[in-house]
């Protein structure tokens, strides 16, 4: 079977920007910098983006690119014989669909906001009442299904219309969408009153805040959520490598996705803080930020209701281009590894998924007593395991299979990085792939765990 392409440059970059982009972007990036002291986290998570990022990013796609095989074939394909490196591939096939059990969920809360806005449901409600319809809909397993289904159908039926007609068509604008939309938004923040102290809060290094938050933990969260936002190691990159075409270096093409991803985490911050500041709103709320506190806002805001439908909006194809970008990965597994066709593959999926995908819905109401490893809930467990053990731990895989003689070696990813016209990886950085990189994700890797 001839292997699907990209239909153009443009399709490739949406694409895999769209599964970096998500809710680690838009939710998670302005609570974890209101927590950390605001602008100094700001400048050391672009210092990681580029140090880590932007090179374990080459690695995924060329991983794909010169196998031209999803990841446990692609493997298969570039280890030396007799090694079982390939064995990573079925662990992140398994954290692919660990993330889509309840990433289809979250991706629902989404939708659900979305139409809540679009509806009227905040208008003249207070405070206390507003952070009750996120309560409300958490406790109805019927809502949470119906949201989670939604967002999978959806999926299943975009993946199932192929790589051009389906995943890239649909994505490319989604992702034009999220990048108007999120335009829009900032500057409608940045025109309400008092915003200028949440910019300041937000891109002006202050050391001494970032002292009172500990300087050392606003390092290493710096470094966790610039590791976190591309979602590498399970080979949610690698599988669009391997639809790429040679014309471009690696490190180009990784730059630009690493630049699309954080100009969207950028911009989340400065929607969320300008309008937190204009209101009175501590900007270091945590997880609740979106659900809870911004409703707030959006309710005693001129026109809030469209502003509203509008930020949910961009929730949404934020967060269902990942679900799209993590759904193609486990089909474009399963033709290469068990012949089927894309059609059998998309559906087998997604029946899968919708009932894997059941215990979180019901644990945030049935089974809201569940606790899993360290008295976790369900959702946080299936949490637990992507973000702090096969993220990080398949990151090093790659690292190490890239840059080792036991594995794909340095020279054959440094060739197949390099191929094409672009900024090309200096063959300087051996020493620092090799020695400073594996020890960066072992400490988030430790700390993740302990």
């Amino acid at each position: 079977m001839k292997r699907e392409s990209f239909q153009s440059r443009l399709g490739f970059l949406l694409v895999s920007a769209g599964c970096a982009i998500g809710i680690g972007n838009v939710w998670k990036f302005p609570y974890v910098t209101g927590q950390n002291g605001g602008g100094v986290f700001v400048l050391f998570y672009l210092l990681f983006l580029t140090i880590m990022g932007v090179p374990i990013l080459t690695m995924e796609l060329a991983v794909g690119r010169a196998s031209r095989k999803s990841v446990i074939q692609a493997f298969h394909t570039l280890e030396p014989k007799g090694s079982k490196w390939h064995i990573h591939g079925w662990v992140a096939i398994a954290g692919n669909y660990i993330l889509l059990m309840y990433y289809t969920t979250v991706c629902g809360w989404m939708f659900g906001y979305f139409f809540k806005f679009l509806a009227g449901t905040f208008a003249g409600l207070d405070s206390t009442a507003i952070s009750g319809v996120f309560s409300a809909m958490l406790a109805s397993p019927l809502e949470l299904l119906s949201w989670m289904a939604l967002s999978l159908v959806l999926g299943v039926l975009v993946c199932s219309m192929g790589l051009q007609n389906g995943l890239e068509r649909i994505t490319k604008v989604m992702m034009l969408g999220l990048l108007g939309l999120i335009v829009v938004l900032a500057v409608h923040s940045l025109t309400l009153e008092g915003a200028l102290e949440g910019v300041k809060f937000y891109l002006l290094p202050d050391f001494g805040r970032a002292m009172e938050s500990g300087l050392s933990n606003v390092i290493v969260a710096a470094m966790n959520q610039a590791f976190f936002t591309l979602s590498l190691g399970m080979a949610g990159m690698q599988i669009f490598g391997s639809y790429m075409s040679k014309d471009n270096t690696l490190t180009s093409e990784s730059i630009r996705i690493c630049l699309l991803d954080t100009f969207v985490a950028l911009m989340a911050g400065l929607i969320i803080f300008p309008a937190c500041f204009s209101f009175g709103v501590e900007p270091n709320a945590g997880p609740p930020l979106i659900f809870e506190t911004l409703p707030n806002i959006f309710a005693n805001m001129t026109g809030g209701r469209l502003w509203g439908a509008l930020f949910f909006l961009f929730m949404t194809f934020a967060s269902f281009s990942t679900v799209t970008a993590v759904f193609e990965n486990l089909l474009a597994s399963c033709c290469d590894n068990f012949g089927w066709s894309r059609k059998k593959s998309a559906l087998l999926n997604g029946l899968f998924l919708l009932v894997a995908g059941i215990p979180c819905v019901l644990g945030h109401n049935v089974w809201s007593g569940v606790t899993l490893f360290r008295e976790m809930g369900i959702m946080d467990t299936e949490d637990f395991l992507v973000s702090n053990l096969i993220l990080p731990g398949g990151s090093l895989v790659f690292l190490l299979f890239c840059v080792t003689r036991c594995g794909w070696g340095f020279d054959k990813y440094l060739e197949e990085a390099n191929t094409g016209t672009g900024i090309r990886m200096s063959r300087k950085l051996k020493p620092f792939f090799q020695f400073v990189l594996p020890v960066l994700i072992l400490v988030i890797l430790i700390r993740g765990l302990v």
